[in-house]
């Protein structure tokens, strides 16, 4: 069995910080790459910040300098900070994690159940 669960989402003011978290279990956590994705109303689900197991960061040109993304592998956990936030970074955020292999196979991806932000004063 594997399971994802986010904590961390709220309502929040814009400039203000929140810092989501997602905890993985019934997976070695270590050798997962995890993600974190939103999907806002009416829009199409994107990529917000990831993480290889190796510990490389990759993020979407609109939180650059404003989300940082970080894991804690002997808590199996993934963070997302989140710094400086606007109203359209509302969204319900996802986490992700994703088997790394040479060669993938489909049942190496796992989604948790969201956590919604809204950033609004």
């Amino acid at each position: 069995q594997v399971q994802l669960v986010e904590s961390g989402g709220g309502l929040v003011q814009p400039g203000g910080s929140l810092r989501l978290s997602c905890t993985a279990s019934g997976i070695i956590f270590s050798f997962y790459a995890m993600g974190w994705y939103r999907q806002a109303p009416g829009k199409q689900r994107e990529l917000v910040a990831d993480i290889r197991a190796g510990g490389n960061t990759n993020y979407v040109d609109s939180v650059k300098g404003r989300f940082t993304i970080s894991r804690d592998n002997r808590k199996n956990t993934v963070y997302l900070q989140m710094n400086s936030l606007k109203p359209e970074d509302t969204a319900v955020y996802y986490c992700k994690a994703e088997r790394e292999r040479l060669v993938r196979r489909p049942d190496d991806f796992c989604w948790g159940q969201g956590t919604q932000v809204t950033v609004s004063s």
